[in-house]
């Protein structure tokens, strides 16, 4: 069991709260999601439930309980790990931090959690170091470690990132069949869809000035459409109490005005003019009173997930043209063979994705296309790597976009990143400061203001939020040009691909 009441969380720099007053108990069979934008505090959440604290940027505030030990998916294993033994990963925790011995007894769980977990038990017994592996391996490895362990509550963040299709599904049954609870954080709009019972639900509100925390006891798509009904009633009365406080100040106008006519026709007449004043007073007051009615009004509801950027028009790939005539005998990683006979030929403007297991070399075949299509004049290619390895040094993030320091295109940068809901003092923060949903959000604002219209994906959506991933499909379906893309994002796929092809060790097919 997890039991919070009154949890708050607050930065220490600046005081502002990402989480405020959360009350929530979990209990067996309960699987919670926290969903909210980019920079809400979902990961931070997670981490001061595990241990308040070692968290030394926040504040956290209120009671937490647990009945148990509490095991931890992390989002990103980082680059601290690179150089341990993947068997000293199993039995430490901390790269530079002791043996713990007590952990051998878990070892003989290993096998069969490698078995379901798709993972060849051939790398644990060959003794690799963590650089070794793909992304998608090493959450695999760091979710082994979690599964092998007796916990009584889970907390993972974002545990589908980097998964294959196979690996994925069986992380929904896991979790759908699991009794302990868990509380998760996901943007996978189907991870969550199939999984969550519950909802808790990080939202800044009032220009992303105040937070503003909620749970909901029901499924993901429940959640969403009561969400939604809410909004639409909040914004229909809004809307309809300035109507008819607009519709009262013109019927007030229309008497008073036609009574202070009458008033100044009667100079001849005293006792009229007497009456009038009277009635002219007593109408201020009337006016007054509709005035007051402003302060009771309903704000307008903020649409949280509307993200307003898009493409120009302007920018596009004309249909007959050759895009990429991509042939390979061999891919390699490492004077290691991946996969062989690789032929990929896109014209016009075609979105093609790509899907294969863990390390079967998709975002090597990714930066090999890079290299082959950035020295072209023809077109305007953008790549985003999985890691957004342009974004982890000390970048001010307004440098990012505008390295030229042009200035029209600096005052369209700021416009943009409003409409992204970067405040302005994020604006000019450093690149690794950011979360992985805002480098993401970043990476496609430059892609617009380059103009680019050659657009190489890898892991597009991984660190989206589900309320901002819906937008970021619409607006790639209606961008004119090409896209190449390595995603295991089945909700993306369905919405914006036109054509999938498969990679493995022997074969790259059309699926």
């Amino acid at each position: 069991m997890l039991e919070l009441r009154n949890l708050s969380i607050r930065l220490k720099k600046t005081g502002f709260e990402l989480v405020k007053e959360l009350s929530i108990t979990l209990n067996r069979g309960d699987k919670v999601a926290v969903i909210g934008h980019e920079g809400t505090g979902k990961s931070t959440l997670l981490k001061a439930l595990l241990d308040r604290d070692l968290q030394t940027h926040v504040d956290v505030f209120g009671e937490m309980r647990c009945r148990g030990t509490i095991g931890y998916l992390e989002q990103d294993l980082g680059k601290t790990w690179n150089q341990c033994r993947i068997q000293d990963y199993f039995v430490k925790d901390t790269p530079d931090g002791p043996i713990r011995y007590e952990r051998y007894e878990n070892l003989k769980h290993l096998s069969e959690v490698f078995e379901r977990l798709v993972f060849s038990e051939k790398s644990y017994h060959d003794n690799k170091t963590l650089s070794q592996f793909s992304g998608g391996e090493l959450v695999k490895l760091n979710l082994a470690k979690l599964l092998i362990q007796d916990v009584d509550v889970f907390l993972l963040d974002e545990p589908t990132n980097d998964l294959d299709f196979e690996t994925i599904l069986f992380l929904e049954s896991f979790i759908q069949t699991e009794n302990r609870p868990i509380l998760f954080v996901s943007h996978d709009e189907k991870l969550l869809e199939n999984t969550a019972n519950g909802i808790v639900h990080l939202q800044r509100v009032q220009k992303r000035t105040k937070a503003k925390t909620y749970s909901e006891w029901c499924g993901y798509q429940e959640y969403r459409d009561l969400r939604l009904r809410v909004y639409r009633s909040k914004l229909m009365q809004a809307r309809k109490q300035r109507s008819d406080y607009k519709k009262k100040m013109e019927r007030f106008r229309q008497i008073y005005q036609k009574v202070a006519h009458e008033q100044d026709q009667t100079v001849r007449n005293p006792s009229k003019a007497r009456l009038l004043k009277k009635k002219i007073k007593h109408m201020k007051s009337i006016e007054k009173n509709i005035e007051r009615e402003k302060d009771r009004f309903i704000p307008i509801p903020e649409k949280e997930d509307h993200i307003d950027i898009f493409f120009s028009d302007s920018v596009s790939i004309p249909k007959g043209k050759r895009v990429i005539d991509y042939r390979r005998k061999e891919l390699k990683r490492d004077n290691r063979v991946l996969s062989k006979d690789i032929e990929l030929s896109i014209v016009g403007p075609e979105k093609v994705a790509i899907i294969g297991k863990n390390g079967v070399g998709k975002s090597t075949l990714m930066a090999d296309l890079y290299e082959e299509l950035k020295t072209r004049d023809d077109i305007s290619v953008a790549y985003m790597p999985q890691d957004y390895e342009d974004l982890n040094e000390d970048v001010p993030v307004l440098e990012f976009l505008n390295a030229d320091y042009d200035r029209k295109k600096e005052a369209k940068a700021r416009k943009m990143l409003g409409a992204l809901a970067f405040e302005r003092e994020e604006m000019t923060v450093s690149t690794r400061s950011l979360s992985g949903g805002q480098r993401a959000k970043l990476y496609f604002l430059k892609m617009i203001l380059d103009e680019n219209d050659v657009l190489l994906l890898d892991e597009p959506t991984r660190n989206l939020s589900p309320l901002s991933a819906p937008e970021v499909h619409e607006m790639l379906l209606n961008f004119k040009g090409a896209i190449i893309a390595i995603t295991h994002d089945r909700t993306f796929i369905e919405n914006v691909i036109d054509t999938l092809y498969s990679l493995d060790e022997t074969t790259f097919s059309k699926v």
